[in-house]
């Protein structure tokens, strides 16, 4: 066989390839096994001791989150979890950027709701754009969208024309929300989702595996995305104020944590005097119980219930207390770990009367450190009699992100409409030397200085950004230019017991599926071909599900069918060889001779069966989606492992035994095979006969 080698090589190459990836999944089993032993049924607490170590280093230098984020994802039908789809309101983008209230554009619009929510193959233009041109035939869209578009959309433009427009923008906006859905649902801490865009521009499919509390994710994914430009303080304006906080803080967790003594004494003294003869197990529970009468309950902005107990001072919970520092500037309070978080919220809202009125705190979205501990907290300055920001994210026309001249940092220019280029040199003129905080969904991304009043709404942000939070800034700003609500269309919820159940009977069908193989491919060739191919079908497994680790692929029902049947293809060409083998071996030919001419003689057609199946798996895997798309991707995958298995790696292995002078002797042929095949005789032709008279 020429290029044996390269073959080996490669072969090498990917099995070790296949094992880096694999290991990853076998890695998080071993953490989620841990945190079930832990968790005791408890879903939360698993969630927290997860979430413990979700930065430590646990494998090769990677943290859990990255391991569990390497991992071969289950998808719903497997694991559980909420699948939904999302539509964009169309109906407000239109209406927004017309501005008008002329009343055959109304009733159109009215009417084209009524039908899309009815349900219809059109999209949501089509739909507007039929009925309009049905109530007035002789209506021009470019009359209503020329004043509020002009720079777009003449006032000659055709209705088509300003169709074509309108879809553009509406498919802005769908990408807008996309990413800030996107934002969220990593915020939210699911592990393997998947969000995409629909063929119709206005709607988007997510699908969260694991998720245990749809009404949590109903209100995290129905929200309209707000875009906010905040003033801020410098940290040393507020320092007699932080100064009070904190004399007062600290006298309050005085009081707690003395509450908490006298609680847990007592309560201990009555488990000494009543259950003596019990032991200290009891004691032990009854003192851990106490917490349940000290302390707070509160709701923390991603709507989880969480009970807190104030034992340190304002300042003992900050890792860097920037406001407690001599010369400290800028609008960073200081950096909290992300445990502590909802005790200085808690504290914050306490204490809020030591501040001045329009004093507004919010935390940054992004960690500051590489363990992704820590996070900043900003301190900013309300605007106006409402002491809200300083400008709304809608005045955003469009942001892009650009590396800068001769190679340097990447920077984010954004642009304004005309009534926010007016505000904006208002607010930059009066905040030279400060910062403007940038919001989204209440989250600080970024807080650049103003260097210089900005005329004209063109503005540079700059910073040392890398490329990937250059794009994360510029999709922040984009999402303020179109606010568009959300409704939910479509929603499925897979319970996690019918996941497990699916998981049980797939794995007990593949199990019983490839013993049955394995038996019969041996009674039909012998032991060492049977073992051989059912080794190149075990390999093939391997390879495939290496495949999809890589390329951290979400493992369905249908992808599960797909390997299935690209193990079946396998065999099939396994059986080509093995055939074609024998009938040279039949003809005279020594072992050897047959081998190399068996394999030569079928993997033409092998090679035409293969590339027809991934021609039919690519076309589904391109135009299908949902659980066509993952079988047919772990289709492809499999037949092309299983080329490069049942081609290549049996004939390597055959010809290495073969050259050590083992083998020779094989027949790929058994008294079962014979019996059935060459030495039955049945004559269809004359039993027939009676049976049709």
């Amino acid at each position: 066989m020429q290029n044996k080698g390269f073959i080996k090589v490669f072969s090498i190459i990917l099995t070790a390839i296949c094992l880096f990836y694999l290991s990853f999944t076998v890695v998080g089993r071993q953490y989620n096994k841990k945190a079930d032993q832990y968790a005791n049924g408890d879903l939360a607490l698993k969630s927290q001791y997860l979430d413990s170590l979700s930065t430590e280093k646990v494998y090769l230098n990677y943290t859990l989150k990255q391991v569990r984020e390497k991992e071969i994802g289950l998808g719903l039908d497997l694991k559980g979890g909420m699948n939904v789809v999302l539509e964009i309101d169309a109906a407000e983008v239109l209406t927004t950027l017309a501005n008008t209230d002329d009343p055959q554009f109304n009733q159109a619009m009215r009417e084209t709701v009524i039908q899309n929510r009815r349900g219809s193959a059109s999209d949501f233009i089509s739909l507007f754009q039929q009925n309009y041109e049905q109530i007035d035939p002789n209506g021009r869209l470019a009359n209503i969208y020329s004043i509020t578009m002009g720079d777009r959309i003449s006032p000659t433009a055709s209705n088509g024309q300003v169709i074509s427009v309108l879809r553009d923008e509406l498919t802005s906006v769908a990408n807008n929300s996309f990413n800030v859905l996107a934002t969220r649902i990593d915020r939210f801490g699911v592990v393997a989702p998947n969000i995409q865009k629909l063929d119709r521009a206005e709607r988007i499919l997510v699908e969260l595996p694991g998720i245990t509390e749809p009404e949590r994710v109903r209100n995290l994914l129905q929200g309209s995305a707000n875009l906010e430009f905040w003033k801020t303080y410098n940290v040393s304006e507020l320092g007699l104020y932080f100064n009070e906080l904190n004399s007062r803080s600290s006298e309050y967790a005085m009081a707690q944590r003395s509450a908490l003594t006298a609680e847990t004494t007592e309560v201990g003294n009555e488990a000494n005097g009543d259950e003596m003869e019990e032991g200290t197990a009891e004691e032990d529970a009854a003192i851990q119980d106490t917490t349940n009468t000290i302390g707070t309950t509160i709701i923390t902005p991603d709507g989880e219930e969480k009970k807190i107990v104030i034992t340190k001072s304002f300042v003992e919970y900050f890792n860097q207390p920037y406001f407690a520092m001599s010369g400290a500037m800028g609008p960073v309070v200081g950096t909290v770990s992300k445990l502590d978080t909802a005790e200085v919220n808690f504290l914050l809202n306490r204490f809020k009367d030591v501040f001045p009125a329009d004093v507004r705190f919010k935390w940054g979205f992004k960690p500051v450190d590489q363990r992704e501990t820590y996070f900043e907290l900003f301190a900013l300055k309300g605007d106006g009699s409402r002491r809200g920001p300083a400008l709304e994210g809608d005045v955003v026309t469009n942001a892009r992100a650009d590396q800068g001249q001769q190679g340097s940092a990447w920077e984010v220019s954004m642009t304004m409409n005309s009534a926010g280029a007016s505000r904006w040199a208002t607010i930059t003129g009066a905040e030279i030397g400060k910062s403007i905080a940038i919001l989204l969904d209440g989250y600080v991304y970024s807080a650049p200085t103003v260097n210089s009043r900005i005329d004209g709404g063109r503005s540079q942000i700059t910073g040392n950004f890398s490329p990937q939070e250059a794009q994360d800034l510029e999709n922040v700003l984009r999402s303020g230019k179109m606010q568009a609500g959300v409704r939910i269309v479509q929603e499925d919820v897979v319970g996690p017991s019918l996941g497990q159940e699916a998981i049980r009977d797939g794995f007990v069908s593949f199990i019983i599926a490839l013993v049955v193989l394995f038996i019969f491919v041996i009674m039909l060739y012998g032991i060492i071909p049977g073992m051989v191919i059912n080794g190149a079908l075990l390999l093939n497994f391997f390879f495939t599900l290496g495949a999809l680790a890589a390329f951290q692929a979400v493992l369905t029902l249908p992808g599960i069918a797909g390997m299935i049947l690209a193990l079946s293809m396998a065999v099939d060409a396994n059986v080509l060889i093995n055939e074609r083998i024998k009938e040279e071996l039949a003809g005279g030919k020594t072992p050897r001779r047959a081998l190399e001419d068996g394999y030569k003689n079928a993997f033409s057609a092998i090679l035409d069966a293969n590339i027809t199946s991934i021609i039919s798996g690519v076309v589904l895997a391109i135009f299908g989606s949902g659980a066509i798309r993952g079988f047919a991707i772990t289709l492809v995958i499999g037949i092309t492992a299983s080329f490069l298995t049942a081609v290549f790696l049996t004939r390597m292995l055959y010809e290495n035994r073969m050259e050590k002078g083992k083998w020779l002797n094989l027949t790929f042929s058994t008294g079962f095979s014979r019996a059935m095949f060459r030495d039955y005789n049945f004559t269809f032709i004359q039993n027939s006969k009676g049976v049709l008279t």
